[in-house]
């Protein structure tokens, strides 16, 4: 529904501002905080955020709520959120902060050095071996850049969400946003130790998987993960079967190294196991290949120094000759 607002009739929520600044000014931060609190979902994880604790933030809200002289979070035991005039704040705020923010990070072009945070959602993957050997060596460059990875396999809004930049793969981006490829085509591998295969047989087609002991993995949301399969134009699907379900890479990989069962992994976890002989590789011929990771973000005109250093920097080692340094 449209809201039509006029000079000469201003909306409760309007009257009440008014009213609070009239009273008590307000601090810029106190309106940040509070974007904050509701962005994150609650006192301690804006506390953390921003390296304060949490009975700071909850005061500043209490004080942000007695100066407008109005409720803006409804708060529980186990959440916090913004009551219809908080969201209503909210929805004015997110634009003048941006603006804001914009403005004191275009001065950065006066800096020798840019400053700033950038903040990225991206799968686990993707920030393990992608994401993270990049930032180890921009932060080098840029010591007054801050940079935060926040790992998370969900389809999000990431401007929503306060974000600079997101990754996932290409078929999972929004059309409004501007994606550049990073990293090479993914493949997956299905690894088991030696122990496992000793004990139980070797698979020689996708289907003698589903008599395995496999490592079942369950994303955040519930879904449980097939494994794909291709095979000179063939295609196969399967939904493994076996006692043990996980929520990462990280913990599917330990259990295949204990010989729990058969697991369904990157080829980046597990390259160094297979050279070594800690896990033996199966059905390699069957391996689907997948689109590499792309980093996305918001078709804005004003971008942040510190974003805009982020992203030229790996343009930068996109176009370096491979054997010249690291290319994700």
């Amino acid at each position: 529904m449209t809201r039509i607002y006029c000079a000469d009739k201003l909306t409760r929520t309007d009257q009440l501002i008014k009213r609070g600044f009239a009273m008590r000014p307000l601090r810029l931060d106190s309106l940040e905080i509070f974007e904050d609190v509701v962005r994150c979902g609650g006192f301690r994880a804006a506390a953390l955020g921003r390296g304060v604790s949490s009975s700071a933030i909850s005061q500043s809200i209490s004080v942000l709520e007695e100066a407008l002289g109005i409720r803006l979070l409804n708060r529980t035991t186990r959440s916090v959120a913004p009551t219809e005039a908080g969201e209503q704040l909210l929805e004015r705020l997110r634009p003048a902060l941006h603006d804001i923010r914009t403005a004191i990070d275009d001065l950065n072009q006066h800096r020798e050095s840019p400053s700033g945070t950038v903040r990225i959602n991206a799968p686990g993957p993707a920030a393990d071996h992608i994401l993270c050997p990049l930032t180890f060596e921009f932060m080098k460059l840029y010591p007054d850049v801050k940079v935060e990875i926040v790992s998370d396999a969900a389809i999000i809004d990431i401007v929503e969400q306060g974000f600079d930049a997101g990754v996932r793969f290409g078929n999972q981006l929004a059309q409004d946003m501007i994606a550049m490829p990073i990293g090479p085509p993914l493949r997956y591998a299905i690894v088991a130790s030696p122990d496992y295969l000793r004990e139980r047989g070797r698979p020689v087609s996708p289907r003698d998987l589903l008599q395995h002991d496999c490592i079942r993995r369950r994303f955040p949301g519930g879904t449980m993960v097939t494994w794909k399969f291709e095979k000179d134009g063939e295609q196969l699907e399967i939904a493994p079967q076996g006692r043990l379900t996980l929520s990462s890479a990280h913990q599917e990989l330990q259990a295949a190294l204990a010989g729990s069962g058969i697991a369904h992994l990157l080829e980046d976890y597990v390259g160094d196991d297979v050279e070594h002989g800690r896990v033996i590789e199966l059905l390699c011929e069957w391996k689907q290949t997948l689109p590499s990771w792309y980093l996305y973000y918001p078709n804005r005109r004003h971008m942040s120094a510190a974003m805009r250093a982020f992203l030229d920097y790996i343009r930068n080692q996109k176009s370096r000759p491979a054997n010249a340094a690291f290319i994700p």
